[in-house]
């Protein structure tokens, strides 16, 4: 399997190299040079599968020969032992038509789990390979921080340095990420909005005075084998509810469009799946482009659903380039002209493309309280702000009753509990798996929204590729 960038520059590359080197040198997003498609019998062979091998059958296309069949299975065996339920990501029904797909049960409680910690493990085994050291460096709006910073902590030859926008997420979220104690991990806080700090990692992706002396990768959704990852739950919930004989639908929570592109990614697979409800808050910018073709970035306004509060979603580029017959120089033009303006247009025939298999809805905070009480007195489950979008999308959408819908569970209850809280009466519990959480001790550095001062901070912690 050869990937390339959306942008159209660069050799191609194979799995592994990809996976290393996370964005593309060229500012683009790795896709694979086709998609792999999967017949209806393939599908059907799936179901009922343990999933750690149902995860390794979805993924060996996309890995290709950096990894043997064996391998791929035994590191999908310790990446989702760790999770606590024995299904990995189970699903519940709420009622006749609605379920909720829990993809929280790993050990920093949220879906970013169900990729991080198989992508840890990758790492790992690629680099045992080459005599190389790697700098992660990642922006988090909450979940993705935590996750790669327990995937990663105290692995040989791996730095990680994780920005998050200071008082921007929840306190589970940040401790999640700042008690961890490992000489390896450096928590970063800086002043200002994800998409200030997300603009600093890109930044640094293509600054030649740090990429000549480190290897620098990433574990937000533009590494691809992170997004890969998240494709393998869909063909899980679609399998358990009569797939490929029946179609399901699904909603998915969303501010980066990673999770609901690797959904489009699934159905371009062969999975049937009747539509993907991309649920959005008031940062709505999907919802504008894909309803009104208006992607334009605006001012981040904080919410209950800090891991929704994006205003420039990375992975749409992705969606572009396949919306765009992946011509890679209009895909560079397109993004360059957004980087310098804040403003996209969607031309209309591309709009039309993306309605054949995404619907968006805009949630606002109202809708989101509904929503979580509605789970609570009326199936028994509380569920965290970000999963209420999802629902309350799903609830509002007007699609054929007799085709399922799925809503991604992203993130338990309890990492949110003052949002859950106020909406529900109920103050969630953390599981005791990390009950001690607010008794350990944080380390953190405070720094300015500034590029330079993010850049002195890591060239002068990192490790140099080559020592």
């Amino acid at each position: 399997m050869e990937y390339i960038s959306t942008r159209g520059g660069g050799k191609p590359l194979d799995f592994e190299q990809v996976t290393l080197a996370g964005l593309a040198g060229d500012g683009g997003l790795y896709v694979p040079r086709q998609w792999p498609r999967f017949s209806h019998e393939d599908i059907s062979q799936m179901a009922g599968l343990p999933y750690p091998e149902l995860a390794a059958r979805v993924m060996q296309p996309f890995v290709g020969d950096t990894l043997t069949e064996a391998e791929l299975r035994a590191l999908c065996d310790e990446a989702y032992g760790r999770f606590a339920h024995k299904a990995v990501t189970p699903l519940v029904q709420l009622d006749e038509r609605q379920w909720l797909l829990e993809l929280f049960h790993g050990p920093t409680l949220a879906f970013k789990d169900v990729a991080l910690q198989l992508l840890g493990l990758m790492f790992e085994t690629f680099l045992a390979r080459q005599d190389k050291h790697l700098t992660v460096v990642g922006a988090t709006s909450g979940d993705t921080g935590s996750a790669a910073i327990d995937a990663l902590a105290g692995r040989d030859k791996v730095d990680i340095f994780m920005l998050h926008p200071a008082g921007r997420i929840s306190d589970v979220q940040r401790r999640q990420m700042t008690t961890v104690r490992a000489p390896n991990v450096h928590n970063i806080a800086i002043e200002g909005s994800f998409d200030d700090a997300q603009a600093m990692v890109k930044r640094m992706f293509s600054d030649s005075t740090v990429t000549d002396r480190f290897a620098i990768s990433a574990v937000n959704s533009i590494n691809w084998a992170r997004l890969m990852a998240q494709i393998v739950y869909y063909f899980y919930a679609a399998s358990q509810l009569g797939a490929p004989q029946r179609k399901v639908a699904f909603s998915v929570p969303t501010g980066n469009f990673g999770d609901v592109f690797a959904g489009y990614v699934a159905g371009q697979m062969g999975l049937p799946i009747e539509r993907l409800i991309v649920a959005t808050n008031v940062n709505d910018i999907l919802h504008r482009a894909l309803s009104a073709g208006d992607y334009s970035a605006g001012t981040v306004t904080p919410t209950s659903a800090p891991s929704m509060d994006i205003q420039v979603s990375s992975n749409f580029e992705r969606l572009l380039f396949d919306l765009e017959g992946r011509d890679g120089d209009k895909t560079m033009a397109r993004m360059i002209a957004f980087e310098s303006s804040r403003n996209m247009q969607i031309d209309d025939d591309m709009r039309l493309k993306a309605s054949e298999k995404f619907t968006s809805l805009r949630v606002d905070p109202d809708e989101m309280s509904i929503a979580m009480r509605w789970a609570h007195e009326e199936a028994g489950q509380v569920i965290d702000p970000h999963t209420a979008i999802g629902l309350s999308a799903a609830k509002s959408i007007d699609m054929d009753p007799s085709v399922p819908i799925v809503t991604l569970a992203t993130a338990h209850p309890a990492k949110f509990r003052d949002a859950v809280e106020r909406a529900t009466g109920v103050r969630p519990m953390l599981p005791r798996r990390i009950g001690d959480l607010f008794d350990r001790e944080e380390a953190l550095d405070k720094l300015p929204g500034d590029y330079d001062a993010v850049k002195a901070y890591v060239m002068g912690k990192a490790t140099p590729a080559h020592g």
